[in-house]
This record gives C-alpha cells, structure tokens and sequence, in this order.
C-alpha cells in the first residue's frame, strides 16, 4: 500500500516536470529576452547586419556584439506590424550598405508543436486522474479492512499457558476444565443431551488473574484462541463495531473450535437506554449484535465465548441471561494458601536465598491479588539487582512491600521541627488507639519519614484472612482512623490537614454501616445504598432509593456515629498521654519505632535498641 502510494506521487511529480520543461522549451528555447524597443532601438542605431522573421521570432544578426552575442533570437508578437512599421527603414538601411540581407519567411498552415503541446497536457490531465482513482480505491479498500474485526490469534507472546502456570484458583479451574474437556471430547456430553456453554463471564477485582485463566483454557484444550478487548469494538462510526462483531464470529466459525476472549467486555456491553438522553446509537449497534450472534437465529457449533469484567453490575441483563453467558465465575482476591501458590508460580524464575521464606510471606500479604504478588517479587528483584546481590532476601521483599504500601522514602525533604512534631504526634494517637482496640491489628512499624505522599505512617499487617466484618470492628476501625485527628486537637490545642485521608475513609465507613449494612438502629435494617451514578449503566431517574426525608436522617446518623468514635478516641489517648509523649520523643530521635518497641513502651518496660523492621510475621506472632 505504502509503496504504490509513493510511485504513484513519484509519477505525478514526474510527468508534471516533463509538461512544464517542454511548453516553456517550445516558447523560450534559443530565444533572448528583449522587448520590442530593444529591437527597434538596434535598427535605429544601424546595428542590424542582417535578419529573418520566421513565424513570430526574429532572428537578428549584428555588427557588433550585444550583450556578449553578434547573434540574437527573440519572440515577435506581430510580424506584419513591424514589417509596415520598420519597412522605410529597411530600406533605406539596404540601399546605404548597413543591412546586408533580410527575409520574411511565410507562416506555416501546420505544425507538429500545434499537436504535440495539447496531447501532452491532455495525457497528464488523464494521468492525474489515474493517480486520483487509484488512492480513492486503495482509501476503499482500507475503509473495508476498518469494519474488520482487530483480533490477536493466540496468546500474544507466544508462549503457550496451561493452568500449572495458573495457581490459587483451584475451584475455577474445575469449573473450567469441564469447558477444556467438551473441547477435546464433545461426543461424551453430546450424547446424552448435554449442550456446551454459548459462553462463561470471568468477574472479579482487577489482577487476580481473569486474562491469564482464559489463555490457560485456550492452551489446555488445544484449540484456536482469539482475544480483542472490548474498546476495539466501537468507533465513531455508527455500524462498524457491529460489522467487526460479525466478522470475529466468523473467524471464529471457520477455525472451530475455537474461543473467542473479550477483555473488559463492560466498554460494549453496558445497559442500554441509560444516562441521560439514551444510549450511544453505535454502542447499542454493537450490543445488538453480540447479543445475535451469541444466541441469534446463527449457528455457532464449537465457539465458546469468555469475557473478562470488573464492572458486572453495568452489564445488560440480556447478556448475562442463559443461552448467552450460562455461567458467571467469580474469581476474587486468592487466601494464604492461594496466595503461597502464586509466590512459588511467580518465583519460578527469580533466585531466593535460602532464607526467603514464601509461606511467612503469603500470611502477611492479605488481600494482595496475584498481580500484585508478581510485583512485589519484582521490586524485590529489582533491588537486589540494583544493590548488585547475586539473590532475593527476605530484606528485599520487605523492603519492596514497604515500597509498595506507602511508597519509596523521601530523606531529603527538608522539615522544620514543628512539623515532624506534628507528624509524631499524628502517628502515636493512631497507634495508641489500636493498641487499646481489641479487634484491630498489631502496630509492626510507626515512622516520620515521609513516603510518597504522607508525611508519616502507621503500618499494621492484617494477621488472618477475615472476609466478614462485624459493627464492633468497623466501629473500632473508625475509631483508630480518627486517632491523628484526636491526638492533635488534644494535645497541641490545633489541628492540621494531615488527617484528610483518614477522614475520607471514616466517613466513608461510617456511612456504609448506616446506609448499605444496615447497622443504624434508627433506621432499621435497611440497605440505603445509591444505584450508582449516572452514565455508567444507571438511569438519572433511579439512582436514589429513598427521599429526602430519609438522606437527612443518614446524614445525621453518620454524624452521630462519627461524634461517638471520635468521644471513644479521646477517652483512650487521654488516658495515655505520657506514653504518646515517650512515642514522639523515641521518633523525633530514632525518625522510626518497631513494633516490639512500640508495644515495650506500652508495657512501661525499657524501650529496646533500634531493629530492623519487617513487614512479615512469623508463625509464633500469628499464633500469639
């Protein structure tokens, strides 16, 4: 495409070169520029020695140079008119001797120059043409290729993936396999009624592993595996993301069997008719017809479908129902166990030192998905790598997981003592409020050096995997999150802008055990919760479930609930305030505190030498 385009401009270029060199050859070849006087000025002055007019150029020879030449050829308008105006004189300059010879020559009825000049100027006219009708088709054909679907035939780098390369998703991986094997053998569920699934929904956060299960079914039944993203589908013109809908099926109904795979399938896939006005036409276009051809009047023997979302709950209730996606697989954040699994899949490649320890690890990482485990053994990698150690060591993951939750330390920046007084504070009325809160977890690290974008931190590892909240812990949780706030409006009489972040995720607590759990007696229980907001698969007409009288009265129950857990933090840091003073002397010295420094001062014992601080808890701390 883009050489013929470039002969075709180089042709062009080309032939209108050719054109301009010979009309401008025909009308100035072997011509000088003189005017008309010029001419009559050399006759006056007997300059003439002889001359012919042929057609409507003189060609004058002369006695003495002019210009360099004794010869000279010039264009001539008129040749009649100056033969009457220049007759006496030519003459009367043959009769004195000046003018040797002259000759009038008469005009040619034809001339191949008449012929040719129009010819050519009507060949590059048709020539430009060509070059015009030839780009528009090429423009067609590309127009065609823009309704074709943009699919990847098979895993993009190459390597095949299986579910051993899948880990801590055994009970997906079961429902899967039953896919894997109707690939193989459809005859044994055929025969006796049993229908494959048109498709299979893979939900669940971002990272925990929906693209890497779709690529492992591919590779473990040995069939074709096509993957698009949904955004690949719609385009600005109304009718092509529905055009490349049905050429995906029909690539995939000539390779069958074969899988189809569409990532985040929520950009085509969203509720028609929402937000406000309606639906985009060219999106609606598009999920029509997905809708067709994964259960249309079409026959798709052998094409299975799998999408990828974490949005489900903006999906069309037509797409989700039977006959389309006829199972919907949850795939959340993987336990400790699930979680062991990965670090071994991941670290398959990297070297450990004999110390590192994945299954110590694996407990400290809850609620790490398995995207975020590959990361955190790769900041490792990348450390060692940096600090020239031929190995991982438990100090590089523990510094990579210190990294990745708070952000690289920033040493440098600059801090008036007022400020680092402030920060200290900040951070011992949040550790002193969870160590007299029995459900939150132990404090493992208290730090002044800022990360990223904190001032300082107060890090505490979840020690279980605990996927059911109870009100007395969310409460309490609230409570250690306003623990910064309360310990500066007590103790230096002023607060500051610290305690933003820690406000946003108390208010937010606060209102979902008032509004979403149920946990307000004032209103019952009753789930207030918000459909969502406009333009992301809601109607601007149904995005609120109760009146006004009812946000009111949340309003004020989460007020209320705020006020009680901000009264319990008070009651708990005034009681302790010469402890939080030790704190903040022990961090505006040492800048940070371990957790069993933290806990020796709590017990009033002697506050040990300064050790390294690690994110990971052993078994016997578990235990404890």
């Amino acid at each position: 495409m883009k050489k013929r385009s470039l002969f075709s401009v180089l042709l062009y270029v080309g032939v209108l070169a050719l054109v301009l060199s010979l009309v401008l050859g025909l009308f100035n070849l072997g011509q000088d520029d003189l005017t008309y006087s010029q001419i009559v000025e050399l006759f006056n002055k007997e300059q003439v020695k002889s001359f012919v007019v042929e057609e409507q150029t003189i060609t004058l020879r002369l006695h003495n140079n002019y210009n360099g030449k004794d010869k000279l050829s010039c264009p001539l308008a008129d040749p009649e008119s100056f033969r009457q105006e220049m007759w006496s004189t030519i003459q009367e300059q043959t009769k004195n001797g000046v003018l040797e010879s002259y000759d009038f020559l008469p005009q040619e009825g034809f001339s191949p120059y008449d012929l040719i000049l129009p010819l050519l100027i009507v060949g590059a006219v048709l020539l430009l043409l060509w070059v015009l009708l030839m780009s528009r088709a090429n423009n067609s054909g590309h127009m065609a290729n823009f309704g074709k679907a943009r699919t990847v035939m098979g895993v993009p780098d190459g390597k095949k993936v299986t579910f051993e390369d899948v880990a801590g998703v055994d009970e997906e991986k079961a429902e899967l396999q039953e896919i894997v094997d109707f690939l193989k053998d459809p005859e044994k569920f055929t025969k006796i009624g049993a229908r494959i699934p048109h498709g299979l929904l893979l939900v669940g956060p971002p990272g925990t592993g929906k693209t890497l299960l779709a690529r492992a079914v591919a590779g473990e039944a040995g069939v074709q595996f096509l993957s698009i993203s949904g955004s690949d589908f719609v385009e600005m013109y109304v009718g092509v993301g529905a055009s490349r809908v049905r050429d995906l099926f029909e690539q995939a109904k000539k390779i069958a069997p074969a899988i189809i795979f569409i990532d985040e399938i929520d950009a085509v896939g969203r509720k028609r008719g929402s937000g406000l006005g309606g639906g985009h036409d060219e999106k609606e276009q598009t999920l029509n017809q997905l809708l067709v051809e994964m259960d249309g009047f079409s026959h798709n023997s052998g094409v299975i479908v799998l999408a990828a979302t974490n949005r489900p709950d903006i999906l069309d209730p037509a797409l989700l129902r039977p006959g389309r996606f006829d199972r919907r697989i949850h795939i959340g954040a993987p336990d400790v166990k699930g979680r062991e699994e990965i670090l071994k899949v991941h670290a398959r490649n990297k070297k450990l030192d004999a110390g590192v320890d994945l299954r110590i690890v694996a407990r400290s990482t809850v609620g790490f998905t398995g995207a975020d485990l590959s990361n955190l053994l790769n900041e490792a990698a990348i450390m060692a790598a940096r600090d020239n150690r031929p190995v991982l060591t438990m100090e590089d993951l523990n510094n990579a997981m210190m990294k990745i939750l708070a952000g690289p330390e920033k040493r440098s920046r600059v801090r008036n003592r007022r400020d680092l007084h402030v920060t200290a504070l900040h951070e011992a009325g949040h550790a002193v409020a969870m160590y007299n809160l029995p459900t939150q977890d132990p404090v493992l690290h208290i730090t002044i050096v800022p990360r990223g974008n904190s001032l300082g931190a107060t890090w505490h590892v979840p020690r279980d995997d605990a996927s059911n909240l109870t009100r007395n812990q969310m409460f309490e949780e609230i409570v250690a999150l306003l623990g910064g706030r309360v310990a500066e409006a007590l103790f230096i009489g002023d607060i500051s802008v610290g305690a933003s972040n820690d406000i946003d995720r108390a208010s937010k607590l606060a209102r979902d055990m008032v509004a979403h759990y149920g946990m307000c007696e004032a209103l019952g229980t009753v789930s207030y919760l918000d459909d969502g907001e406009v333009f992301i698969g809601r109607d601007y007409q149904m995005t609120k479930r109760y009146s006004e009288q009812f946000a009111g009265t949340i309003d004020e129950q989460v007020k209320q609930l705020m006020d009680k857990a901000y009264a319990r933090c008070a009651e708990l840091l005034k009681k302790d305030e010469d402890k939080i003073n030790k704190i903040i002397a022990f961090l505006l010295e040492h800048e940070s505190m371990s957790g069993s420094q933290f806990v020796a001062c709590m017990e009033d014992r002697e506050i040990g030498e300064a050790e390294l601080v690690s994110m990971f808890q052993t078994d016997e701390e578990t235990e404890e």
